[in-house]
């Protein structure tokens, strides 16, 4: 079993989700007492975030390469960043480390195309659904199209990501507010929505609509124990 590394804290809500995810899935694998080898470095989110709003996407990244550095001391075989956001920096975590990291985006798009989806609605932070490092991902290297929310939409999505999940707060009209964007992404010719940031699938899930939903934290942690135990 390769030891997989976690690049989390953004937030600790949703690196929760991974643990639990990853050790689940190795324990239904191999069962018995069995977990996962896990090394995992979590940064503290309030210093990241105001970098976020700042602009300055270069400190985030010195940020992140030192803590993912350490990640690879503490023995991981290969990395997963536990955002999406984040993954706009991508490009420089991996340059900096010497072991692979298993793309959020990438993971996602192979779970896409196995059910022959080629158009989805993405719901995620502000900076996930506005800028490109995602969605052009999806588009260049795996031919997905993608429809995001309409930009007030954006703002409520985004808004209700910092201001209540990161916190663990979870309304019931925050739920409705996301499954009204969810519908209106479906009647835009969204063939199903990805859940883009790792914590609203702590808000929305399958139960809640018959629109498909693709989780990116489950996808992303099936994705990284299947590496771990050679089942790809």
């Amino acid at each position: 079993m390769k030891i997989i590394g976690l690049l989390g804290g953004m937030s600790w809500e949703s690196t929760a989700s991974y643990y639990k995810a990853i050790n689940e899935d190795v324990n239904q694998q191999l069962g018995g007492l069995h977990s996962a080898k896990i090394s995992l470095f979590s940064v503290d989110f309030d210093e990241i975030e105001k970098l976020q709003y700042q602009g300055d996407w270069q400190q985030t990244a010195t940020i992140l390469s030192e803590a993912a550095k350490r990640v690879e001391l503490a023995g991981a075989d290969f990395m997963l960043i536990c955002t999406n956001t984040m993954h706009k920096v991508y490009d420089d975590i991996d340059a900096a480390i010497n072991i692979p990291i298993l793309h959020i985006a990438d993971a996602t798009a192979d779970r896409l195309k196995l059910n022959n989806i080629d158009t989805v609605g993405l719901l995620g932070t502000g900076f996930t659904m506005k800028q490109d490092f995602y969605k052009g991902r999806l588009k260049s290297l795996h031919g997905i199209d993608v429809i995001v929310p309409h930009d007030e939409q954006q703002k409520v999505v985004h808004d209700i990501i910092y201001g209540e999940l990161c916190l663990g707060e979870f309304k019931p009209s925050s739920k409705a507010s996301y499954l009204q964007i969810v519908e209106d992404l479906f009647s835009r010719g969204a063939q199903a929505i990805i859940l883009g940031c790792t914590e609203i699938a702590l808000l929305i899930n399958q139960s809640d609509t018959e629109i498909p939903l693709y989780d990116t934290t489950s996808i992303h942690a099936a994705a990284a124990v299947n590496y771990a135990l050679n089942l790809k």
